[in-house]
Parts: C-alpha cells; structure tokens; sequence
C-alpha cells in the first residue's frame, strides 16, 4: 500500500510540478541571480563590507553559498522528482561548487575582481556544512 501511495505521488499533476517548480526552483535561480549580480560589482555594495569587515572574504563565501546549497538541496529534494530527491544532497553540494566555479570565471571579467579557486573551496565548504545541516535538522 505504500508503494502504491509513493506512485501516486510521482505521477502528480502538471499543477501539482508547477506549484513546486515555483516554490523551491524560482528561490535559487532568484538567489543565484543575486550572487551574479554582486559579483558583477568592482566593489562590494555598503552592506556587504560588514559581513567583510566580520568574517573574512572565504566566511562570506561559505555563508553565501551555504544558503544556496540549502535552496538547492530543497529543491533537488521536493521539487525535483523522486531519483533527484534520493540524491539530493550530493545534487545541491555539485551544484553549489558548479556554480561557485561559474563565479569564479564571472569574476575573471570584472575590473578589480579575479578569480580564486581558494573561493571555490570555501563556496563548496559552506554548501557542504550548511545542506547537511539542513538535512539533518530538517528532513531527520
């Protein structure tokens, strides 16, 4: 009876895939949208010095992609099918440090910027730690 139920629930309605798609898809391309504009700026807008100023370049970079391995371990998770979901944390860090290196080459092309795989590795560090903890915390 269960695997009955679990059927069911693969084989949901178009309207059922768009309501996830927009609540866990559009969250990171949104947040992912945001990372490539602030990396699009030669210097850090005023808030973003604080967090500097606080923790350190590879803190905000394990902060910033922290919370994006978290979007995306949701949404691998519930918005994305039942094989994504199974693999879902090792999708969400993939993702994180794919597209921390993405960044990394955005960044070769901004005046004032250059890239560092020393980013890359705290982008993939915070995605890391941050899904698993989410994975734990929520999803025990």
């Amino acid at each position: 009876m269960a695997d009955q139920e679990t059927v069911s629930q693969e084989a949901a309605s178009p309207a059922d895939w768009r309501d996830r798609h927009w609540r866990y898809w559009v969250p990171v391309a949104a947040y992912a949208g945001l990372i490539f504009y602030l990396s699009a700026q030669s210097t850090p807008p005023g808030p973003a010095l604080w967090w500097l100023e606080l923790v350190g370049d590879k803190g905000v970079h394990a902060a910033e992609f922290g919370l994006l391995g978290i979007l995306c371990y949701r949404a691998f998770r519930f918005g994305a099918g039942p094989r994504a979901a199974q693999s879902a944390l090792l999708l969400a860090i993939l993702a994180s440090i794919g597209y921390g290196i993405t960044d990394e080459i955005h960044q070769a092309f901004v005046p004032l910027r250059e890239p560092s795989p020393w980013d890359v590795l705290a982008d993939g560090a915070g995605a890391s730690v941050a899904s698993s903890v989410w994975r734990r915390l929520v999803n025990p």
